[in-house]
């Protein structure tokens, strides 16, 4: 353990960091994150579309969600640009870096043209489906974007206004960008989506397997307990787990059935109480039996957080970071919650997600409920909480035991110092 905490904190954490503040996967990252709002008005909207079952003269919201969630890897396309442009110092050429991947993207859609000169897309290409297209796309416009602000027309003491010089300067890059488009497009008739979906496919595959969802989960717990945010992972597997959503959606709406098990509101249903790791019986263990004062003390400081699965404060407070005593329970626990999801699902004991649920602070097991919207998701929760409550509890009386002993001795060596 311990050659495995020095390779870690010396050797691998510092790479890892380095690789998270590269501009162009920290672009990603940002991206994904700003545009997260509109997956949460989703969110609210499958929420009061329960009501419908109670309530049949009620209006469908569902639009709402089609045009937010739905437009998601339109805005990513965006903004994955514009911020690295940004984060390049070329802050000039975000805003027309952003829109140039937005016509590039709408044109890689493959969409049909009329004889009337009408463009009919489809509309599930704009949403989560769209996430690996959107990527390839923000990304390609920033890579030629920031080649070519390096060389300008005009000198650096020109008399033109900068938003002319900046005009001209944009205008060869832009046209190569949009005239890919057009070859790929409308040349050689070739729907990028199809294609990009199908280099992914594997990736997908993989990671709706049950190792691969398994691992999914585990490896941003692995590295949190380093210090890592499990964020890190997010290009790659988010746009999975959105897809693999928008999928049993589609499924769903068509009388089919949900296949995809690997989805964020999988992992928001069972794998995220308390915070990512499930670390919600650990709070409450600390509370209700630490008998040493310093897990006293953060039982109750980390419980209110905890119930609304923010569980930083626990994990760099207790800590579970860098502390072999809860690192390891924490790490079974993230192979141990997503087999159970996976299994009842799979099974068919649990709803397989189809609409989008991504209000990760609100309180268990509401969210088991309103992610599956499967009232059995409630009793697979409560399941959960034990199974995790007993596979933390040995490795934390052994962590109190080691506090309350250290206590003991702090206070005789204050008594020895007293009397000398």
């Amino acid at each position: 353990m311990n050659k495995i905490m020095s390779f870690m904190t010396n050797s691998f954490a510092p790479k890892v960091n380095k690789i998270v503040k590269n501009p162009w996967i920290s672009s990603i990252q940002d991206s994904i994150m700003i545009a997260l709002p509109l997956v949460f008005v989703g969110s609210l909207v499958t929420i009061v579309s329960l009501l419908k079952n109670f309530f049949s003269d009620m209006p469908d919201f569902s639009m709402i969600s089609n045009f937010s969630f739905g437009m998601y890897a339109l805005v990513v396309a965006f903004l994955i640009p514009y911020y690295l442009m940004e984060k390049k110092g070329f802050g000039g050429q975000k805003l027309i870096s952003g829109a140039t991947a937005l016509v590039l993207f709408m044109m890689l859609l493959f969409p049909t043209m009329t004889t009337d000169g009408e463009a009919i897309f489809i509309l599930s290409r704009f949403g989560a489906t769209g996430m690996f297209l959107a990527m390839i796309t923000g990304l390609f416009v920033g890579f030629v974007m920031n080649f070519s602000v390096k060389y300008s027309f005009f000198s650096e003491d020109t008399p033109i206004p900068d938003f002319v010089v900046g005009w001209f300067n944009s205008l060869l890059p832009i046209t190569f960008i949009l005239f890919v488009g057009w070859l790929i497009t409308f040349q050689f008739r070739i729907d990028f989506f199809d294609v990009v979906l199908l280099v992914f496919s594997p990736l997908a595959s993989i990671v709706q397997s049950y190792p691969g969802f398994v691992l999914s989960v585990f490896i941003p717990v692995f590295l949190y307990t380093f210090g890592i945010s499990g964020w890190v992972m997010m290009p790659v597997i988010y746009p999975v787990y959105m897809s693999g959503l928008a999928a049993n959606a589609e499924a769903v709406s068509n009388g089919g059935h949900a296949v995809n098990i690997a989805t964020q509101e999988t992992c928001y249903a069972f794998s995220s109480m308390g915070g990512i790791g499930a670390t919600l019986a650990l709070s409450v263990m600390m509370l209700l039996l630490s008998k040493s004062a310093q897990l006293k003390a953060i039982g109750k400081a980390v419980i209110i957080p905890s119930i609304f699965n923010i569980n930083e404060p626990l994990v760099f407070g207790a800590p579970i970071a860098f502390n072999p005593y809860l690192m390891v329970p924490m790490w079974i626990n993230s192979i141990i919650v997503p087999s159970i999801a996976y299994v009842t699902m799979s099974l068919g004991l649990v709803n397989i997600p189809s609409n989008t649920f991504l209000l990760w602070y609100m309180p268990y097991p509401f969210t088991s409920y309103f992610a599956t919207q499967d009232w059995r998701a409630v009793i697979v929760c409560l399941l959960i909480f034990v199974i995790t409550w007993l596979i933390f509890l040995p490795f934390f009386k052994a962590y109190d035991n080691s506090l309350l002993k250290q206590e003991a001795q702090d206070i005789l060596d204050e008594e020895a110092e007293v009397v000398q």
